[in-house]
């Protein structure tokens, strides 16, 4: 048995858990303070779709700020390149010594074979990450809202903390595929207690990539321990080796605007994006900072960066 967030979880030889069709969906409420109802969808889900959660302004003025800080980015300082099916970053340090920091990290396929960029920097990045939210004022305004906070205070986080933020471009033609993954398997804590936030800051179709859910296999086993710090590298330690049941994805396709949030159990993917339309979106993780978080996580922080909430 696992104590997993304040919830005893068994995982016998055989599961039975209940996998759903589709994922529950509601308006997002005013004062973000999910209902009894949403909480109980959420947790019978691990993920749920929130519509119409931010304004189209907030959307613009988020994307905005993206693309200024592209435009002062130099892409022949780095070429670090983020890849799920290539595993790129295993051994990338600007990767790893990203956790209190604004990087930029490529798609696989931005590059020709003379390591020039096929298209504008604009549509070659994979995302940028992983402090935006602490070191951006307009990332920092977005990410802490009472909104934002009310929703995690009604899922039962007693301190939270934001551990990190992805800006995600999923550009036209060359968006990477993302493969079926938990983001427990890289924010760790004991007990588990990752739960991210998406937002869509332009409309997510099938044709473009939008995520994909299996909703209820939440209550699967971790795993993976993913970029685990072992003796001076970085491994990937198996877990857990049971197929995922992707014949049961649900796409949640989302308007711009739209929150989803899932569990950081809840298996999830995307597929490329070879339409002409990116699909930018912005994500955030918490935990609750009364759980450890292990020195052999992957994402840490320097002493001058502690961990914040929504104050």
């Amino acid at each position: 048995c696992l104590i997993r967030f304040g919830h005893l979880r068994c995982f016998p030889m055989t599961q039975h858990f209940d996998i759903f069709d589709s994922i529950p969906t509601h308006e997002a409420p005013p004062d973000g303070q999910l209902t009894d109802d949403m909480v109980a969808a959420f947790k019978a889900a691990g993920v749920i779709i929130v519509e119409g959660f931010v304004s189209p302004g907030d959307c613009d003025r988020l994307r905005k700020r993206a693309h200024e800080l592209v435009d002062a980015f130099d892409p022949a300082s780095v070429r670090s390149v983020f890849s799920t099916t290539r595993q790129t970053q295993l051994n990338d340090e600007y990767f790893y010594d990203s956790g209190d920091k604004i990087r930029f990290f490529f798609e696989d396929n931005a590059f020709d074979e003379t390591g020039r960029l096929r298209q504008s920097k604009h549509e070659s990045l994979n995302k940028m990450g992983h402090a935006m939210h602490d070191l951006d004022p307009v990332f920092d305004a977005f990410s802490r809202t009472p909104k934002l906070a009310a929703i995690v205070g009604s899922l039962g986080y007693k301190d939270p903390g934001i551990i990190q933020s992805m800006y995600i471009f999923k550009p036209p033609g060359i968006g990477g595929e993302v493969t079926c993954h938990q983001d427990s398997t890289f924010i760790y804590t004991e007990p588990e207690s990752c739960v991210g936030f998406w937002f869509a800051l332009e409309d997510a179709t099938l044709e473009n990539g939008c995520m994909q859910f299996i909703p209820g296999a939440h209550k699967m086993p971790l795993k993976k321990r993913n970029y685990k710090r072992r003796d001076g590298t970085y491994v990937i330690e198996t877990l857990d080796d049971t197929p995922w049941p992707v014949d049961r994805l649900v796409p949640a396709e989302a308007k711009a605007g739209t929150l989803v949030i899932f569990d950081g159990r809840a298996p999830h993917l995307s597929a490329a994006n070879r339409s002409d339309k990116s699909r930018h979106a912005y994500t955030l993780h918490v935990i609750e900072k009364l759980c450890h978080y292990p020195a052999d996580n992957w994402l840490q922080r320097s002493a001058h960066l502690p961990l914040r909430g929504f104050d």
